[in-house]
C-alpha cells in the first residue's frame, strides 16, 4: 500500500497556455511545481483544464469539413478525447523529464477519462459554455437548424455554445485509483473527461464540456486524496475581489465559504467553481484540507506562506 500523501493537483489554463507552441513551454515551467511536490512525498494525481485545446480542436476540424466536404466534422466528445491526448502527453513528458533531471525515477501515465453526465441535466437546455470559431449569421443559421445554440458576440459574430453539466460517476476510476495507491503519477480527467451517456451497456459521447474544478473536486473526494491542490492565475482567494476593499484570505471552513457564496463574493466562471469543487471534496472527506493558490506561488504556498487553505 502507498504511503505518500495523495494529492489531487488541478491546473489551471496558465499552467498551459493557449496555443501548442506555449503548451510547450508553459509545462515545462509547471512540470517544475509538479516536481516539487514528488520531492516533498506526494503522491500526484492531476487534472487539467483543456478550453483553449478544445476550441483550437474543434475550429480545426470544423474548417477541415469546410474545405473537405468527405470529412466528418468532429463531435464534441471525440474533440475532448483528443486534447486529452495532446495535453496529456505534453504534462507527462514534462514531467517524467524533469523528475529524471533531479534523479527521481517515476512513471508517469495519462489515462483517457470518460465522466457520466445526465442526460436530462438542465444545462443541456440552457447551454453557456463558448466553443469554436466567430461564424457569420448565414453559418450560425445552419449550426441552429442542426439543433445547436448559438450566441451573438456584439462587433465578432457569432459562437456556438454548448452545455456544462453536472458529472456523475468517473467511469476509469478504479484504473485511476489502482495506479495511485501504487504510488504511480496519474493524468486524468483532463478537461474535466470526456461527458457521456449511459445507453443500456455503452457509453455515447454527449455534445456537452465538464467543468474541470467539478471534475477536481469530484476526483479528490472519489480516491479519498489527504488534499487537493487548485493552481489558478491568483495566488490567494479574496473578499472583495477586484475593488479597493479587496482582501486575501488565508482561511475558510465550508461553513464560511458557504455564506460567502451566499454574499455573491465569487465570480460564477473564475473563482466559485473553485470554491464549490472544495465544498465537494470536504463533503466527501471531511479529513482533508484544500490549497487554492496560484502556480507561481505555489512553492510558497506549499510552506504556508501564500495561498488559501479550505477544510470542513
Amino acid at each position: 500500500m502507498n504511503n505518500q500523501k495523495r494529492v489531487v493537483v488541478s491546473l489551471g489554463h496558465n499552467a498551459l497556455g493557449y496555443t501548442t507552441t506555449q503548451q510547450w513551454d508553459a509545462v515545462k515551467i509547471t512540470a517544475k511545481t509538479l516536481a516539487d511536490l514528488v520531492e516533498a512525498g506526494c503522491q500526484l494525481t492531476i487534472t487539467h483544464s483543456n478550453g483553449p485545446q478544445i476550441s483550437m480542436i474543434h475550429k480545426a476540424m470544423t474548417e477541415l469539413r469546410r474545405v473537405y466536404i468527405d470529412y466528418t466534422p468532429a463531435p464534441m466528445c471525440v474533440c475532448s478525447a483528443m486534447s486529452q491526448g495532446y495535453v496529456g502527453y505534453d504534462i507527462q513528458n514534462s514531467l517524467k523529464a524533469e523528475l529524471l533531471s533531479r534523479g527521481i525515477s517515476k512513471t508517469v501515465s495519462t489515462i483517457l477519462t470518460q465522466v457520466t453526465v445526465d442526460p436530462y441535466d438542465e444545462a443541456f437546455y440552457e447551454p453557456t459554455k463558448l466553443i469554436g470559431r466567430n461564424m457569420s449569421s448565414d453559418d450560425a443559421e445552419i449550426e441552429i437548424k442542426k439543433g445547436n445554440f448559438v450566441q451573438e458576440i456584439p462587433g465578432k459574430g457569432f459562437r456556438r455554445i454548448i452545455a456544462a453539466p453536472k458529472p456523475i460517476d468517473i467511469v476509469e476510476i478504479e484504473a485511476i485509483r489502482t495506479l495511485a495507491e501504487a504510488g504511480q503519477i496519474v493524468i486524468a480527467c483532463g478537461g474535466g473527461g470526456i461527458p457521456v451517456i449511459e445507453q443500456k451497456h455503452a457509453l455515447k459521447g454527449a455534445s456537452a464540456v465538464i467543468e474541470k474544478d467539478a471534475i477536481a473536486g469530484k476526483l479528490a473526494g472519489d480516491l479519498m486524496a489527504d488534499q487537493l491542490i487548485i493552481l489558478t492565475s491568483v495566488p490567494n482567494v479574496y473578499k472583495y475581489f477586484g475593488t479597493s476593499q479587496q482582501e486575501s484570505i488565508s482561511s475558510l471552513t465550508v461553513e464560511d465559504a458557504r455564506e460567502m457564496i451566499a454574499q455573491g463574493q465569487f465570480g460564477e466562471g473564475t473563482m466559485l467553481p473553485k470554491i464549490e469543487a472544495a465544498i465537494t471534496y470536504l463533503t466527501a472527506n471531511k479529513e482533508g484540507g484544500v490549497l487554492i493558490t496560484s502556480l507561481e506561488a505555489a512553492f510558497d504556498a506549499l510552506k504556508g506562506k501564500a495561498g488559501t487553505i479550505i477544510t470542513s
